[in-house]
């Protein structure tokens, strides 16, 4: 009996910025910019301060993919960022009221 061998299609996975730019993370990122933005994702939401964000951005990029060594931040990996580091921001003065 033979195997059948079935090819999932998934759809796009899009991130579309808070200025509007939007991005195919599959088709505009490669593998390690992808790896990359998994712990952003994770950062953006968990980081105590912009200068965080960024400094764990940073570790990242000279990481590397498990740990494949430093990866040079494209024009795209750059613009989500920017987006993530407002985010940050903004959820940093929220949760700190009466404080701008």
């Amino acid at each position: 009996m033979g195997t059948a061998h079935l090819t999932a299609k998934y759809p796009p996975m899009i991130y579309t910025t808070q200025r509007g730019q939007s991005f195919d993370l599959e088709k505009d990122f490669s593998s390690p910019e992808r790896h990359i933005l998994q712990k952003l994702f994770i950062w953006k939401d968990m980081a105590v301060s912009v200068d965080e964000f960024r400094l764990k951005k940073q570790e990242a990029l000279r990481k590397g993919w498990g740990d494949s060594g430093p990866i040079q931040a494209s024009r795209n990996l750059e613009s989500i960022t920017r987006d993530f580091e407002a985010q940050v921001g903004l959820r940093v003065r929220a949760a700190k009221p009466g404080q701008r």
